[in-house]
């Protein structure tokens, strides 16, 4: 086809029989030889299909944006918040990539926690970007403002607990603990109620959670999170008998 290079399809016969296929571009006529006579009008339809195409028109749509009518505009108007979402996260993608490449942001977390990670037992961290496929972009940001407050030696040290620590070790160090975590679930009460902050079903979630906790905590850490919780419930249920009393 000797307009071909002018369509831009020399080298893409495929693409112009696919044309014909799906019907924006008529088959012309054939000559006695057998082989079909393009011309310049096939040329101007070619360039009005490329153009439409390059703006991302799907071929099968071709006719329908040409007639001008309200599925025309529709299509485009699809095209057009398409390309924004696809611009957006392009953006966003390369902040992150500036963020990395300026030690500004972790290589596995969210540019948002910046270097909040950095210093982070590999267990915590590998915890928090479990927790990140099921929470709630508010959820991660409570979890954001947890990480950027100072933190004591009791992160360190359960960090370091020794899978074999005796009974009296793992019950002080809960009772350490459980202060701690009833202030950051009063400080966060979106956190302490894990229902309200997915982004996924429960059941997928409870999952997520509870396979984390034992792929990256020994015997001992788990241990301890049960006395901290059991504190916890006890202090709970004590309050609200004290309640009960005074009413």
């Amino acid at each position: 086809m000797e307009y071909a290079s002018a369509g831009g399809t020399r080298g893409h016969d495929d693409h112009v029989r696919h044309y014909h296929e799906i019907g924006p571009l008529d088959e012309p006529e054939r000559a006695s030889g057998g082989y079909k006579r393009y011309g310049v009008s096939h040329l101007v339809r070619l360039l009005r299909i490329r153009r439409l195409t390059d703006l991302g028109v799907a071929l099968a749509d071709v006719p329908s944006v040409e007639s001008g009518d309200e599925k025309a505009r529709q299509i485009l108007r699809d095209l057009d918040a398409g390309l924004a979402a696809d611009i957006e996260r392009r953006q966003r993608i390369r902040r992150d990539l500036a963020a990395i490449m300026e030690n500004r942001a972790a290589l596995d977390m969210s540019a948002d926690f910046g270097t909040l990670t950095d210093d982070l037992p590999e267990a915590q961290r590998s915890l928090l970007l479990a927790y990140s496929s099921i929470l709630t972009p508010e959820a991660m940001a409570a979890l954001r403002e947890q990480l950027s407050e100072p933190r004591g030696d009791l992160d360190a040290e359960f960090a370091v607990l020794d899978e074999d620590a005796a009974d009296e070790v793992r019950q002080r160090l809960a009772e350490r603990m459980a202060p701690d975590v009833r202030r950051q679930q009063r400080d966060h009460p979106g956190l302490a109620d894990l229902g309200s902050s997915l982004r996924r079903e429960t059941v997928v979630a409870e999952s997520v959670v509870v396979h984390a906790l034992v792929e990256f905590h020994h015997c001992a850490h788990l241990d301890v999170l049960r006395r901290v919780h059991a504190i916890l419930y006890e202090g709970e249920t004590r309050e609200s008998g004290s309640n009960y009393a005074r009413e």
